[in-house]
């Protein structure tokens, strides 16, 4: 689905991506797993064709992704159509003037007739649960609505890749619950999920492949199992740490074991 071969990207003087390459199998659901700072959040704006790399190339289904590439309106449309990213701040992706309008604005761009669109945005609607906010202006929902009209706007198009950003980040516990069975179940499980994510608990529950990110490089690669079971690799990479506790008879001391972020 996605090749990924030896990419640089660099924000200024701070390199967010370092001769990274890696291969995203169809159909597969796939976690980049890394804490704030590792280049999972970068490479997923990659995967979607909003930021290019500096050296190094990124394709999908064997065409490349690239500035030329996403001039051509014959290729833009259906790579827009077939890729969608859910961005980590809702706030950032949200901007029409009322729920309704927001996830039909997709449909929209693909000129699908009024019928369809009206169709799969109540459709959609259902599915997250949120037609009963249809009418409202999304600027003045909770943060666990905008994330769910976030998600609806770009699951109404069926697309093939599911790209997102930290997508349980500041949910509730029955609202991240909500997310992740919706992460399971998508396409009857047999689309490609990509999720960038610092939350080990998740990982498990919504992916069967796994890349861990560390100071922009891919330092693990494999099953989620293998990988969270291998401690001294997240403390290297800064999702566990030791918790230090204080005690009136022995002071302030290290235990051995770990929280995970």
């Amino acid at each position: 689905m996605f090749r990924v071969e030896n990419v640089t990207f660099r924000y200024g003087s701070v390199v967010a991506l370092e001769n990274v390459s890696l291969v995203i199998e169809e159909g597969k659901r796939v976690a980049l797993l890394g804490a704030n700072g590792s280049g999972k959040s970068t490479l997923l704006r990659m995967l979607d064709g909003l930021c290019f790399p500096e050296s190094g190339t990124i394709s999908f289904r064997g065409e490349n992704i690239d500035p030329l590439s996403l001039e051509d309106d014959t290729f833009a449309l259906a790579f827009r159509r077939r890729v969608g990213l859910v961005f980590q701040n809702p706030d950032v992706q949200l901007f029409n003037p009322t729920v309704f309008d927001e996830v039909a604005f997709g449909p929209l761009q693909m000129r699908w007739s009024k019928d369809e669109i009206r169709q799969r945005v109540e459709g959609t609607l259902d599915t997250m649960e949120i037609r009963h906010l249809k009418d409202r202006p999304p600027h003045r929902l909770s943060g666990g609505e905008k994330k769910r009209v976030a998600i609806a706007s770009v699951l109404v198009l069926d697309p093939e890749v599911l790209l997102l950003d930290e997508p349980t980040g500041a949910l509730d516990p029955r609202s991240q619950s909500q997310i992740i069975d919706l992460l399971i179940g998508w396409g009857d499980g047999k689309k490609t999920v990509i999720t960038a994510t610092h939350d080990l608990g998740l990982v498990e529950d919504i992916a069967d492949d796994c890349f861990l990110l560390q100071s922009g490089k891919v330092v693990a690669h494999g099953a989620p199992a293998g990988i969270l079971n291998d401690e001294a690799l997240l403390r290297g990479s800064n999702l566990i740490h030791e918790h230090r506790h204080a005690h009136p008879a022995l002071g302030i001391h290290t235990h051995p074991h770990t929280h995970r972020t």
